[in-house]
């Protein structure tokens, strides 16, 4: 009976989750003031997602909780405020719990609800690598558009703007960024700079002091956008060598590191039985334990033997 209703309540949990987020609720600004809103009256689950959102949101900024930070979030490209983001790691956490249940493990559920934070955070740099990963590979093309705006007779601002609406995410977004916080008074340079430290990108800084110093000496823009961007695609090609060499010592590195925890999940599933005695003895807690520490240890020293400078 007991793994009857685990069961159902991990399979529920997903869906309760998903319905929390995607249902839209009622815009809340005045009547005489909203557009045409077609949508069913909100359910008691959506009330509910709101209300805890509200009083999640409440309680993080009393106490000023750096975890999960609108910067963080902004880097990363998700769409969530910062307690929207603490409910659905909250609701993870909850998942691993019953999985934990489902299985008959205890352990694994407190393992995974303390892991559940740090899942999270891991994300949310997973997520921002990949935006500032994509924010290079398009910076060619938004030089081309730099370039192209100022030939057709365009001030630096309004190719800046065209670069914005032309170009795809997340390129279009930290354009549109830059526009929105100029024609709000702050200088350019500051912008570009706030810009090329958010997407941590070098060759973003050529670019800032390239229109920095067209600003201040005059000169073709133009042209000089032309020859950074040159420089860039010349780097780009050298980063790509320097990836192909390094990609076997990655995928070593991930075997290795993947490998300890594939075994015991498959001797898990062939003989449970078997790794009773290393959830339940108090040798066996220390040897996880010790294993988990190796491991960090292992990883850290693969990942900065394979991360090479350039």
């Amino acid at each position: 009976m007991l793994m009857t209703v685990g069961a159902a309540l991990l399979l529920l949990a997903p869906i309760l989750l998903a319905a929390a987020i995607l249902i839209p609720g009622t815009p809340g600004i005045a009547i005489n003031r909203r557009r045409p809103y077609d949508s069913d009256p909100p359910s008691r689950l959506t009330r509910l997602a709101g209300i805890t959102v509200v009083g999640l949101d409440r309680f993080l900024a009393a106490r000023n909780v750096r975890l999960y930070s609108r910067d963080s979030l902004e880097n990363a490209g998700v769409r969530l405020s910062q307690a929207e983001y603490f409910v659905l790691v909250i609701a993870g956490g909850i998942v691993g719990a019953l999985v934990g249940l489902v299985i008959g493990v205890p352990v694994l559920s407190v393992l995974l609800v303390i892991l559940a934070p740090v899942a999270g955070h891991l994300v949310l740099g997973f997520l921002a690598g990949k935006r500032r990963g994509k924010f290079d590979q398009q910076l060619g093309d938004t030089l081309q558009l730099l370039a192209g705006g100022l030939r057709a007779g365009h001030s630096i601002l309004r190719a800046i703007d065209a670069a914005a609406t032309e170009s795809q995410s997340p390129t279009s977004e930290e354009m549109r960024r830059v526009i929105t916080e100029t024609s709000l008074g702050r200088d350019l340079l500051a912008s570009l700079t706030d810009t090329s430290e958010r997407m941590r990108n070098e060759d973003f800084v050529w670019i800032a002091q390239a229109i920095q110093i067209n600003r201040e000496v005059g000169g073709n823009l133009a042209e000089v956008l032309d020859q950074v961007n040159e420089t860039i695609r010349e780097r780009s090609e050298i980063k790509g060598h320097i990836k192909a060499l390094a990609a076997e010592g990655k995928f070593s590195a991930y075997i290795l590191i993947a490998m300890p925890i594939g075994i015991v999940v498959m001797l898990m599933m062939v003989n449970p039985g078997y790794m009773d005695s290393m959830f339940t003895h108090p040798l066996g807690w220390g040897m996880m334990a010790g294993s988990v520490v190796l491991m960090t240890i292992g990883s850290l020293w693969m990942r900065k033997i394979i991360d090479l400078k350039f």
